[in-house]
C-alpha cells in the first residue's frame, strides 16, 4: 500500500468505503508465511555486510535495520466478506554519516553483494549532500547494547488465528447490529506485526517484534420517512496487543451514562449491539444551543485532542521549522520553552511521554537509532520543560542524550523524529466519572472521535465526536447532535479543572498519524482520563454562519 493510501484511513467514515479497494503495500503471501520468521544470526549476518561496507568507504557513522513488516486486514460489510489481505514487505535501510551529513540507501534484494552495494551508495549521497551542508551533524552519545531483543507482551498473536474465525467475528458483528436496527455496516480488523533488527558501528544487534490491532466498524441508520441519517463508530482503539484485545473481559467493561465502555479488552460483539441503538436515539437527538458549555471529555474523545494539541507542537522538529511545508511548525517555540515558566494549562496538567507502556501503539524497547526508550515529562503541573528529540537534535536542547523516539515506517524509509505515546496523567485525588458530572450545573459529555481541524501552528481548533450528552444541575437530560467545541490550545488546557483518577485512565490512539517528506505514517497511543474543561466555545454544526 502506498502511504499516501494509509492516510486515508485516518478519514473514519471514508475508510469503510474505501478500504476494498486500496492498494495493497507490499507483496501478497499466505496467512502460513506470515507465521515465518527471520532468524537474527542471519539479520546480523547481513547487517555486518553493510556496516563494514560503509566504513570501508568514509563512513564515521553507519546503522542498519533489517525490516519485515507485516500486514493483514478483514473487511466486510452486512453479510459479505469484501477483502481479506495478508502483505509482506521485506528489505534493509542504511543509514551513515559522511564528511559530516546523512546518506540514507535502501534495498529489497537481501543478498550480501547488493547490500554492499546500497551501503556505499548511502556513503556516496552523504559525501554529495556535504557540499550543502553548513554545519556537521551532531550526533548524541549513545553506547552500545551488543545482542539484546524486545518483544511486544501480547498472549495470542493475531496472525495465528484462523481466517474464518476472524470472518465468523466480523459477520456476528454485522448481523447483530443491522438486528438491532443498523441499516449498513462496515466491520473491520486490521493486524500489524513490524519484525525489525538495529545494529550500529557504536556495537547494537537488537531484535525486536512489535504486535498490533484495530478492531474498528462504521454503523449508519437512516430515518425511513426524512431520509436524513445518522453513524456511529466503534468505541475500539488501536492498540499494541494481540489477539486477546477482543476477549472482551466483563471486569474490563465501564457502565457510563452512556453505555459500555472498554478498558484493556474490548467487546466488538456488544459495541455493534449498543451503537445501532445510539445511532437511532441520534437520529431524535435535540441539535445543541451554541453557547459555552464545560466539558466533560471522555479518553475515546480527548485523545485526539491530547494529539494534535499537545504531541505534535512538542515535536522539536516542528518547533524548529522543519514540518513547515508538510503540516506546520508550532507554536511552542523555544523562547517558551527557556523561561521555564510558559503557562501551557492549568496546575491540573501533567503531559508525559513514554515508549515503554504496555499495550500503546508506540511501545518498543529500543527506537529506530537503538536508542533505550523511557519516559519523561512535557508539560509539568501546567509549565512547558520539554520536547521530544532524537540524536541529532539533542544538544539544541542542552541534552546528554537521545529521548528515543525516532522512527521509520518501513525499510525503505529513512527514521527521523517521531511522535511518542503522548498522555496526560490522571488525578491524584478519587474522583470518577459520575462524581465529575454531578459537579457540572451546565455541560454536555462527549464519547468518542470525530471530525477536527487545527490550525498550521497547533493553536486554534475544533473537534467533534461520537455521543453528546447533555448535562444540566448535575444529571445527564438527554442526547445532543450537531456539538462541536471550539478554543485554542493554551485557553483549553488552562480550562482543565479536574481529571478522573487511575482507575479512568484508558487509551486512545491512531494506526497512521502522518508527518515527513516523503510521507510516512506512525502508529502512536495516548492515553487518559475522564477531564472537565470549563467554559468552552461549542458552536451547531448543522447550522449556517450568517
Amino acid at each position: 500500500m502506498k502511504r499516501r493510501n494509509f492516510i486515508y484511513l485516518t478519514g473514519v467514515g471514508a475508510a469503510a468505503a474505501m478500504l476494498p479497494a486500496i492498494p495493497v503495500w507490499g507483496n501478497d503471501i499466505s496467512p502460513e508465511q506470515a507465521l515465518e520468521y527471520v532468524d537474527p544470526a542471519a539479520k546480523k549476518i547481513l547487517s555486518d555486510v553493510a556496516l563494514n561496507a560503509a566504513k570501508s568507504k568514509g563512513a564515521t557513522y553507519t546503522d542498519v535495520r533489517v525490516g519485515r513488516y507485516l500486514n493483514q486486514y478483514v473487511v466486510t460489510r452486512e453479510d459479505k466478506v469484501e477483502n481479506i489481505v495478508n502483505t509482506e514487505s521485506y528489505g534493509i535501510g542504511i543509514r551513515v554519516i559522511a564528511n559530516g551529513c546523512w546518506g540514507f540507501a535502501s534495498t529489497d534484494k537481501m543478498d550480501k553483494d547488493s547490500i554492499a552495494k546500497a551501503a556505499e551508495l548511502a556513503v556516496a549521497i552523504a559525501k554529495e549532500n556535504s557540499r550543502l551542508q553548513a554545519e556537521p551533524v551532531q550526533l548524541a552519545p549513545q553506547q552500545g547494547y551488543g545482542e539484546v531483543s524486545w518483544k511486544a507482551p501480547i498472549t495470542k498473536n493475531a496472525f495465528e488465528v484462523p481466517i474464518k474465525e476472524k470472518v465468523d467475528l466480523l459477520l456476528s458483528v454485522n448481523d447483530a447490529a443491522i438486528k438491532g436496527g443498523a441499516d449498513y455496516i462496515n466491520s473491520i480488523l486490521f493486524m500489524v506485526n513490524e519484525q525489525k533488527y538495529f545494529a550500529s558501528t557504536e556495537g547494537s544487534y537488537i531484535d525486536q517484534d512489535v504486535h498490533r490491532i484495530w478492531p474498528t466498524f462504521f454503523i449508519t441508520k437512516i430515518n425511513k420517512e426524512t431520509g436524513k441519517f445518522e453513524t456511529r463508530n466503534a468505541l475500539s482503539t488501536p492498540i499494541g496487543k494481540g489477539y486477546e484485545y477482543l476477549d472482551g473481559r466483563p471486569e474490563d467493561k465501564i457502565q457510563t451514562a452512556s453505555g459500555t465502555l472498554y478498558k484493556g479488552t474490548y467487546d466488538m460483539l456488544e459495541d455493534a449491539k449498543q451503537a445501532a441503538v445510539q445511532a437511532g436515539e441520534k437520529l431524535k437527538a435535540k441539535s445543541v444551543d451554541p453557547g459555552k458549555y464545560d466539558l466533560v471529555l471522555d479518553p475515546s474523545n480527548l485523545w485526539l485532542t491530547i494529539h494534535e494539541s499537545c504531541g505534535h507542537p512538542t515535536e522539536l522538529d516542528r518547533v524548529l521549522g522543519y514540518e513547515a511545508n508538510y503540516a506546520g511548525t508550532s507554536f511552542l517555540t523555544l523562547d517558551k520553552w527557556k523561561t521555564g515558566k510558559f503557562n501551557y494549562g492549568s496546575k491540573e496538567v501533567n503531559i508525559t511521554a513514554d515508549k515503554t507502556e504496555t499495550g500503546t501503539l508506540g511501545a518498543v524497547g529500543y527506537d529506530d537509532e537503538g536508542v533505550k526508550c523511557g519516559k519523561w515529562d512535557v508539560i509539568k503541573d501546567g509549565v512547558l520543560v520539554n520536547y521530544q528529540a532524537i540524536r541529532d537534535q539533542a544538544h539544541i536542547l542542552g541534552l546528554e542524550h537521545s529521548q528515543g523516539c525516532c522512527y521509520a515506517d518501513n525499510w525503505s524509509s529513512v527514521q527521523f523524529q517521531r511522535m511518542a505515546n503522548i498522555s496526560l496523567q490522571p488525578g491524584k485525588k478519587p474522583l470518577t466519572v459520575a462524581d465529575q458530572i454531578k459537579n457540572v450545573e451546565k455541560g454536555i459529555y462527549i464519547v468518542g472521535d470525530g471530525s477536527f481541524s487545527i490550525d498550521q501552528q497547533r493553536y486554534n481548533f475544533q473537534f467533534g465526536g461520537q455521543l453528546f450528552y447533555e448535562i444540566k444541575a448535575g444529571k445527564i437530560t438527554g442526547m445532543l447532535k450537531d456539538v462541536a467545541y471550539q478554543a485554542n490550545t493554551q485557553e483549553f488546557w488552562n480550562s482543565c479543572s479536574a481529571i478522573c483518577d487511575q482507575r479512568d485512565y484508558r487509551l486512545g490512539g491512531s494506526f497512521f498519524d502522518g508527518k515527513g517528506q516523503p510521507g510516512q505514517v506512525s502508529a502512536v497511543s495516548h492515553g487518559s482520563a475522564t477531564t472537565r474543561f470549563n467554559g468552552i466555545n461549542v458552536i451547531n454544526t448543522a447550522r449556517k454562519i450568517g
